[in-house]
């Protein structure tokens, strides 16, 4: 009788022992499945964007300016108090003599300026320290502007901004900080003078690059001036 039931048992030993070697393979892929998920999941939105720009010869900004740029962008864009996919970063904690300011097309990923901006005379020297929201300062405003309209002033074609938060920019029309060229803005004053020339307060730009980024930016597209300061981001409602 047992020859019999020896042959039995063991092919449902045969079998479960099969069994759970293929559920122990399947835990272990699954297992191996979670944590490509969840080590994805750790890398935000804003740096899966950066990793895939397109520098298109440009020196990429620096990952924290830009995902902070990027943030308040999306929070603006779903206000609706930018409406354009284009992005200005200047990175005031940058070296002036540095080409600090990137134009980028958030709808391609792509940069498609990268140049040298002024801040104001009373924010600093080569480095830009002190900012200020206040008439005749002086100085540059941080955080998140709209770009408005072009028109012609005593700098040439120049691009009206609006300050989008209050007690932080919100004067930017009223102190009349527009983007504007500026012969003070080029290799050859930095070379003369050791760094770059400064504005009153504006984001002044190189003279052969002013028009065509007035023209990529102008209408409502979204422009960020970061600078990693605590006291920015205590008033600031965008990155608080």
């Amino acid at each position: 009788m047992m020859y019999k039931i020896l042959p039995g048992l063991f092919l449902i030993f045969i079998s479960f022992a099969t069994s759970n070697l293929f559920f122990s393979e399947a835990k272990t892929e699954t297992r191996k499945e979670v944590a490509s998920v969840i080590k994805t999941n750790c890398e935000s939105n804003e740096e899966v964007v950066y990793h895939n720009l397109n520098a298109n010869d440009c020196t990429l900004p620096k990952m924290e300016s830009f995902t902070e740029a990027l943030k308040g962008f999306y929070l603006l864009k779903e206000k609706r108090l930018v409406r354009k996919n284009i992005l200005t970063l200047i990175d005031f904690s940058m070296s002036s003599n540095s080409k600090r300011l990137w134009v980028i097309d958030l709808t391609t990923n792509t940069i498609l300026y990268n140049s040298l901006v002024a801040h104001g005379r009373n924010t600093g020297n080569e480095f830009a320290t002190s900012f200020s929201n206040s008439a005749e300062s002086f100085k540059s405003s941080l955080g998140f502007y709209a770009t408005g309209e072009i028109y012609s002033g005593k700098h040439g074609k120049s691009l009206r901004l609006d300050g989008l938060e209050k007690g932080v920019n919100s004067n930017a029309r009223d102190r009349a900080i527009v983007i504007h060229g500026a012969d003070y803005v080029s290799s050859s004053f930095i070379q003369n003078n050791k760094r770059l020339g400064r504005s009153l307060g504006c984001p002044a730009l190189p003279m052969n690059l002013s028009s065509e980024i007035i023209q990529t930016i102008k209408d409502k597209s979204c422009l960020f001036i970061y600078y990693p300061s605590n006291s920015y981001k205590v008033a600031s409602r965008l990155v608080s």
